[in-house]
């Protein structure tokens, strides 16, 4: 009996995960779940699944939660950063979904790392803004690390992996990185200029938060998978190629030195690659409908636009900048939220990384603070930026 934690059990990975648990309780039991200041979800979600313990990062929200909760369930209700990361290490503990956005949940993905857990990695912030860190803990923590994302999930689906789950690189001859092309494919620069939050929010194949819809859009989320895959199967840029799959079915492929291509194939849904990486290296049912490539009719593969979309042209160069990919990270934040709150147009997004990536003085960071205050420079550098776009 694996017993589970979630961070970030309210977000769209969490109820995922949620949901492949509840199909299999012979195997998996939730133990702890987290979360930012969800607290109705949360409640909701503490009596459908009565975890022993339940942590809200906001302290206000967790004694909203407490009080709402009172002499409902058995559930204990914590506050704050101190006890994500407890239970993450503690022996209570077996596997835990980092799933929480942001720098809230990475102290605690760093403690299971470090704890030798089974660790289902869903928070990009680990290895975009802490790669070295994070994947120092879990070599020395010796921790069972699966990939969450579909595109990385599939990428190990096709790799051989000794008993620590680690990939064996060396007969891989180029990891190919696949690519939805976002609402915008096909687009050109000056089309886009014009572009609304609803337009660029409108995926064609995944049902996602405002921000990731817009990284998509941007192809910036294909820079941060890109990172991602340097850091999960020790590579260097230019041995990861994107190509674009409007369809989505193909999730990435990996090619061998023999000419050989292994791809991962499946439907859109995050309880794939979530019900892989909870039972590896075995295989459970996820409650997915089944592909039919007869439905499908056709796979098509292009070559991104980066005249279009230099987000991910400035992707491929951060990344062999020092600390460059935590900065992209957080001035594009930055940029999608003046685009979201119509501050700025779409085609500004890349003028605020750019920029910020010039004058921001960068440096890899070498602990947790270092890279929480390499980010706080460049978002406040991103601001000054959005500032001078919006007038």
């Amino acid at each position: 009996m694996q017993r589970v934690m979630i961070l970030g059990a309210t977000g769209s990975i969490g109820l995922s995960t949620l949901d492949v648990i509840a199909r299999h309780p012979d195997k998996y039991q939730v133990t702890v779940l987290a979360a930012n200041r969800s607290v109705s979800a949360m409640a909701q979600l503490c009596r459908d699944h009565r975890p022993r313990h339940a942590v809200m990062f906001d302290c206000d929200a967790a004694a909203e939660l407490e009080a709402a909760l009172a002499g409902v369930v058995d559930t204990k209700i914590h506050a704050g950063e101190a006890p994500m990361v407890a239970f993450a290490q503690s022996e209570q503990v077996d596997t835990v979904m980092a799933a929480i956005v942001g720098f809230a949940g990475l102290s605690a993905t760093l403690a299971a790392a470090r704890a030798g857990k089974r660790l289902l990695l869903a928070n990009k912030e680990a290895l975009v803004s802490a790669g070295a860190l994070f994947m120092d803990a879990v070599q020395a923590g010796r921790a069972l690390l699966m990939p969450v994302d579909s595109e990385h999930n599939a990428m190990f689906q096709c790799l051989p992996a000794d008993e620590f789950a680690r990939p064996q690189m060396d007969r891989v001859e180029k990891i190919l990185l696949t690519a939805s092309g976002g609402p915008f494919r096909g687009r050109s620069r000056s089309e886009l200029s014009g572009m609304t939050p609803e337009q660029a929010c409108a995926h064609p194949n995944w049902d996602m938060g405002r921000k990731i819809s817009v990284d998509s859009a941007t192809l910036v989320n294909k820079g941060l998978e890109l990172a991602e895959a340097c850091w999960l199967f020790n590579r260097q840029p230019s041995d990861i190629e994107v190509v674009v799959h409007p369809q989505s079915i193909v999730h990435s492929l990996i090619r061998y030195v023999d000419g050989s291509v292994l791809a991962q194939l499946g439907q859109p849904d995050m309880r794939t690659p979530i019900a892989y990486s909870l039972s590896w290296p075995d295989r459970i049912e996820a409650g997915v409908n089944v592909l039919d490539l007869v439905e499908v009719g056709r796979l098509d593969f292009e070559a991104p636009n980066l005249d279009a979309f230099p987000c991910l042209r400035l992707a491929y160069e951060a990344i062999e900048m020092p600390g460059g990919m935590c900065v992209f990270s957080a001035a594009n934040e930055m940029a999608v939220d003046a685009f979201l709150s119509e501050r700025i147009k779409f085609t500004d997004i890349d003028q605020v990384i750019e920029a910020t990536l010039k004058t921001v003085s960068l440096c890899e960071p070498s602990d947790l603070a270092a890279v929480q205050a390499l980010d706080g420079v460049a978002r406040a550098t991103a601001d000054g930026h959005i500032f001078d776009i919006a007038g």
